[in-house]
């Protein structure tokens, strides 16, 4: 009896057989020595990499064997060169493996190598190739700029993959939800994930990410950093400076300026007359020196960008130093007082009673007085007083010594009137 070819064996077992099924199916029936079989193996790769594709061989007696392409074309015939491609070679032909090599790998060398063992009749093995693309670090594209008020429209895009990447977006630790969509290219995928985000001028510079999953990075994920771009008009204040402001000082003025993007050219302006010639300008900073009262007046700073334009003002009052001076006159002095007898030539010793202040003179300086700036722009102001205080003062202090001269001499004419009675009856006795 004539032994079952494994060739007519192995085309009678369904397709969806396994290959373990279909080998051990072979090895059972294959009963005599002249039972030949070829066995393939599948092989995944990343593209760019190295494939080992292995034909197996049982009870081989010598016969052909021949590897070939999935376009069918014969790579190696019995261990020699058929295919002028020098990705491939042969690392191993024995009585057991046929083993060879294919580096670079690209999509292109998918799909099925033959494995084929030509003896009374044919039969042959396919080892499927198959190549996994890992994505890129994805990129960010701005389909629509981001403006104060307004929406930001960003995608997130991984051009090539396979099988497709997942893209996500995260921002502060949570996942925005997106638009996903996908797009084939060949045997690769091009994958996007789009996101709308409302925007305010705190958001600028807020920062998001995207990542990118894929089989082929073994859990790991390639993430695009990004930092959004929120458009918005300009800021501008002056700050001014700090005290009063004589003839003969310097003024120096900043303007600082804010916005997105931030103006390149900054204006300095004085309502209704020009700069005075003094002036120094450099960039957001205004300097005059050796202030005079000419200058006074209200300086603008102003800025613009595409999305508009601000200003603010500072207005300048320059005093000059005053000094006034009051002479006080002096007190009026009393001349010494003295008591004389009326009908006796009898003398009382003459009672003084000097009082006298010296002339003061006080040096008064104008006071000014200027309000603290509030707000940018604020117009700071100096008013002068007159010190009446100190007029009310040295008023005070004159009528209180003319009271004081008033009372000693009325002391003095009481005093000389009781002496001139005492005496009377003395003399009434002489």
């Amino acid at each position: 009896m004539r032994p079952v070819r494994s060739s007519v064996l192995c085309h009678l077992l369904p397709a969806p057989c396994s290959l373990a099924l279909r080998s051990l199916v072979l090895v059972l029936l294959c009963i005599t020595p002249r039972c030949q079989a070829v066995q393939a193996e599948n092989v995944t790769v990343l593209e760019g990499g190295t494939a080992e594709i292995s034909c197996r061989l049982q009870n081989y007696d010598g016969s052909i064997v021949v590897i070939q392409n999935p376009r069918r074309q014969t790579l190696f015939f019995n261990g020699t060169r058929a295919l002028k491609d020098d990705r491939f070679q042969m690392v191993l032909f024995s009585t057991r493996l046929v083993r060879i090599t294919l580096t670079n790998v690209s999509v292109l060398d998918e799909g099925g190598y033959f494995c084929q063992l030509y003896t009374d009749a044919t039969h042959h093995q396919v080892a499927t190739l198959s190549v996994s693309v890992p994505p890129e670090t994805p990129t960010v594209e701005v389909k629509q700029e981001g403006v104060e008020g307004g929406e930001v429209k960003l995608a997130c895009m991984s051009p090539r993959s396979k099988p497709a990447a997942t893209l996500r977006w995260i921002r502060n630790g949570r996942e925005i939800a997106g638009v996903e969509s996908q797009q084939v290219d060949g045997k690769t995928f091009s994958v996007s994930n789009t996101i709308r985000l409302p925007v305010e001028r705190k958001d600028n510079g807020a920062a998001l990410s995207c990542e990118a999953f894929h089989p082929a990075l073994g859990g790991q994920k390639r993430i695009r950093h990004y930092r959004l771009d929120v458009n918005f008009a300009p800021t501008v204040r002056i700050a001014p400076p700090s005290g009063i402001l004589r003839e003969g000082d310097s003024l120096s003025l900043t303007c600082s300026v804010s916005g997105n993007p931030l103006p390149k050219n900054i204006q300095w302006s004085k309502i209704n007359e020009s700069l005075p010639e003094r002036a120094e300008i450099s960039g957001p900073t205004f300097q005059i020196s050796r202030l005079s009262q000419s200058h006074n007046g209200t300086y603008l700073c102003q800025a613009q960008n595409n999305y508009g334009r601000a200003a603010d003002h500072y207005t300048l009052l320059v005093y000059d130093n005053v000094s006034l001076t009051t002479t006080v006159p002096p007190t009026p002095t009393t001349q010494p007082i003295t008591s004389h007898p009326t009908t006796q030539p009898s003398t009382s010793h003459p009672t003084t009673q000097p009082s006298t202040s010296h002339p003061a003179t006080l040096t008064l300086l104008t006071p000014i007085f200027a309000p603290k700036p509030s707000e940018p722009g604020a117009v700071v102001e100096t008013h002068s007083a007159v010190p009446y205080a100190v007029i009310g003062g040295v008023l005070a202090l004159l009528v209180f010594t003319v009271i004081c001269v008033l009372i000693v001499t009325i002391w003095c004419s009481v005093r000389q009137k009781g002496s001139y009675r005492t005496r009377e009856p003395i003399l009434a006795w002489y």
